[in-house]
């Protein structure tokens, strides 16, 4: 297992995966814990997770996602929505407009290095139809869809993108 350095380091978006080899249910429940560990503003964790593991259901969350068809051939979608409603009754109008919102994202993102610690790899899209995606999901009326998470063992080798040097993006003061 790698460090946690190591894991930020070595995380890629990865769009082509061994569609024979299934997420193990142990691995996808440590993500799932690791998601749910995540901070949340008043730890209220604002937000649902929907797991997607049948393939008619991708297949759909692809075409609503900008016919991103590696959707389809993940073994596994997770989908983070925020829930304003449940962070407002707390924390008001901020809490609404900010507060779950970040909820989800922290959320998807501890789930992203989760992911990246159990050796498999992840994609995070966020180009899709929202109203789409909340049809083919059944989504609750005051959930909003905020990130894809597809999830699998990876089939490519991705490179190291391109970063930003640290000076073009820290002020010091």
């Amino acid at each position: 297992m790698w460090d946690f350095f190591e894991t930020v380091r070595h995380r890629r978006s990865i769009r082509k995966y061994q569609t024979d080899t299934p997420v193990e249910a142990e691995k996808l429940n440590a993500v799932l814990e690791t998601a749910c560990a995540a901070p949340s503003a008043g730890d209220i964790q604002a937000y649902h997770i929907t797991v997607v593991h049948n393939e008619q259901i991708r297949k759909k969350l692809a075409e609503a996602a900008s016919r991103q068809q590696f959707l389809s051939e993940a073994p596994v979608v997770l989908i983070f929505s925020a829930e304003p409603v449940r962070s407002a009754a707390r924390f008001g109008e901020r809490g609404a407009k900010i507060y779950a919102l970040q909820d989800a994202t922290i959320a998807a993102a501890y789930a992203q290095l989760a992911v990246a610690a159990a050796g498999m790899t992840s994609t995070w899209v966020g180009d899709f139809n929202e109203q789409q995606v909340r049809e083919i999901l059944g989504l609750e009326a005051d959930q909003i869809p905020l990130s894809l998470l597809s999830v699998g063992y990876p089939a490519e080798v991705a490179e190291l993108s391109p970063r930003r040097h640290l000076d073009e993006i820290i002020s010091w003061r």
